[in-house]
């Protein structure tokens, strides 16, 4: 992807948290990101790339598409990236894909029940809260529940016979310091149970009761002077408000399900599928189905289901949905949640159904805007120059050298007036020597036409040639030459006054210097002119770091190539001893050649 597809994509990305994924043509996942904020995250790869690692410029360059789902939260997005990654191992993704499942909370299905971290759910009647993102800060909660509610931590049996016979009378002084003697018979079942539902509220996010006791606890602290220990309930207060218990991704209360909404319009409908499996959203996508005009909803969705869960190989046996669906396969069982878990991720898919039939109406819009601004800006082009055919396809030349050294020109293609990277050439001139712009302006001119006509390629409506007369009649030799005047317009523009010349035409056209189809041209003549000059710097590097070590007696084209391969440069083979200088080339010359290097330093860095 470039900067142009992503224009094209922007307007339909909102301001939400979601996961977005990067995608080559094949359809897979070469990357699985997060984001607070999915235009401002998605815009900073598409930016000023400077500060970019190499590794994100290449999986950006390789990407031809991105997806993303909404989500409700940041919270979210964190479970559903981790998940996404651990699912489909992206390429680029080098954190996140070891196999560790999520945390949770868990309230032991037991006679005065235990309250411990897991990252297992065992579906045995236990009640699970989470999934949790950081285990630091949920264990400061629990730490703090189990301070406010002292609770049993022992992993005995409590059952009535054995507290009525007092089996756990060595344990009594353990217990005492970490819990209220259930064992004994200190605490009733009751006042226990009374404690766990208090601690089921806190965990549900039903904190005022709690807030309140730390704020009286403050109070009290800080009138004794205990200031140390109010700061410290103070703390615990900030970890309860930024607390967050509740996911839509990630639910211990669902197993394996198959989540299906629908959005339409008039033409078409965005079926929305969300795949549950153990609890752990695994798959997000929306696919687009033609409708015929009599076609219902939930007609749509009893052909999309089975289609679909083809395809991703479903195997959940239960299936929610937000209307009534006829299906083939009478053995799965079809759901219309109302509330709960299940109702959160059908509203989750509603949304992103939604949303992406939106995303496709500000496309098409933003898609509608740009081609009538391309065409008003290619039709006011093609009446300031007096063609024939619209210009949709540019292409415009440009030299680039240093008192004739390194030669070089470039060819860069502007298609529907934007430019396409895809097609930009350059070229070594080959016969000409020293500084002759005219001269190499009609070899790259022919050699570029030649190949397309050779290719049977479309030649361009327009070709711009950067420069005055001079450079204008050198490209017309080699346009008559190859026989093409006749189907394509040729114009240079010279710099100083932006004057446009025309073939065999000695008087200048001057195009008002406001209009659209000015500054196209003058876009195209400024990428050729950068193409064209970091094209000439590289060769120039290139041939000045190849030109030293040539200029070796004894040192060819063979053994320079082996020794920079190795090393990187000459600057690196200065540096290098003897001896690894000598297991590349016979030891005489290895010494010569550092020599020779080390004496040409000298010269150039006198003391």
């Amino acid at each position: 992807m470039d900067n142009n597809d992503y224009k094209i994509l922007s307007p339909s990305i909102p301001h939400l948290p979601g996961v977005y994924r990067f995608l080559d043509s094949d359809g897979t996942i070469l990357y699985v990101g997060k984001a607070k904020d999915l235009k401002k995250r998605l815009a900073s790869y598409f930016g000023e790339k400077e500060h970019q690692q190499f590794k994100t410029k290449i999986m950006v360059r390789n990407a031809s598409y991105i997806e993303f789902t909404i989500v409700n939260s940041e919270h979210d997005a964190l479970l559903l990236e981790n998940t996404l990654i651990k699912e489909h191992q992206p390429r680029y993704n080098v954190n996140l894909k070891d196999g560790k499942s999520y945390t949770y909370i868990c309230i032991k299905n037991e006679r005065f029940p235990r309250i411990f971290f897991t990252r297992k759910v065992i579906r045995d009647g236990s009640t699970y809260f989470g999934p949790y993102t950081s285990k630091f800060r949920t264990q400061i909660i629990l730490d703090l529940i189990k301070k406010l509610f002292p609770l049993r931590t022992c992993n005995f049996q409590l059952s009535r016979e054995n507290i009525q016979k007092k089996k756990f009378k060595v344990c009594l002084e353990y217990h005492i310091k970490n819990c209220q003697g259930p064992c004994e018979g200190l605490e009733s079942e009751e006042s226990y149970n009374k404690k766990i539902e208090q601690i089921k509220n806190i965990l549900r996010g039903n904190f005022r009761p709690v807030k309140e006791y730390i704020h009286s606890e403050m109070d009290r602290l800080s009138s004794s002077l205990q200031f140390e220990e109010a700061h410290h309930m103070k703390e615990n207060l900030d970890v309860f408000e930024d607390y967050q218990a509740k996911s839509t991704v990630v639910s211990a209360t669902i197993k394996d399900l198959d989540v299906f909404s629908i959005a339409d319009d008039e033409k078409t409908a965005f079926v929305n599928y969300i795949k549950i499996v153990d609890g752990t959203v695994v798959h997000s996508e929306t696919l687009e189905f033609d409708k015929n005009l009599d076609e219902l909803p939930e007609d749509i969705l009893s052909y999309a289901i089975p289609v679909i869960r083809e395809k991703y190989n479903s195997i959940a046996q239960e299936i929610a949905v937000p209307i009534d669906v006829l299906l083939e396969d009478q053995e799965l069982t079809l759901t219309i949640p109302v509330r709960g878990d299940k109702k959160k991720v059908l509203e989750l898919s509603l949304k992103n159904a939604n949303y992406v039939m939106l995303q496709k109406k500000k496309k098409e819009a933003s898609q509608t805007k740009q081609e009538k601004s391309t065409e008003r800006i290619l039709t006011t082009l093609k009446n300031d120059l007096n063609m024939d055919q619209l210009p949709v396809h540019i292409e415009c030349f440009d030299n680039s050298n240093i008192q004739g050294t390194n030669p070089v020109s470039s060819c860069v293609v502007f298609k529907n007036g934007v430019p396409s990277k895809r097609d930009y050439r350059h070229f070594k001139v080959k016969t000409v020597v020293g500084p002759n712009d005219f001269a190499s302006m009609e070899e790259v001119v022919y050699r570029r036409y030649k190949r397309l006509i050779e290719e049977n390629e479309s030649l361009p409506q327009l070709i711009i040639i950067d420069g005055g007369k001079g450079q204008l009649s050198s490209a017309m030799k080699s346009i008559d030459e190859l026989g093409i005047r006749d189907e394509v317009t040729v114009i240079g523009i010279a710099k100083k006054l932006e004057e446009i010349f025309f073939p065999e035409d000695s008087i200048p056209l001057y195009i008002n210097k406001k209009s659209e189809s000015l500054k196209l041209i003058q876009h195209a003549r400024n990428e050729a002119h950068r193409f064209a000059i970091t094209f000439h710097r590289d060769q120039r590097s290139k041939n000045f770091i190849d030109s030293e070590l040539l200029l070796i007696p004894g040192v060819g084209d063979k053994t320079a190539e082996k020794l920079l391969k190795h090393f990187g440069s000459t600057t690196k083979i200065k540096e290098a001893s003897l001896g690894d200088l000598s297991k590349f080339v016979p030891f005489k010359k290895a010494k010569l050649i550092l020599e020779t290097l080390n004496k040409s330093s000298d010269v150039d860095n006198p003391k």
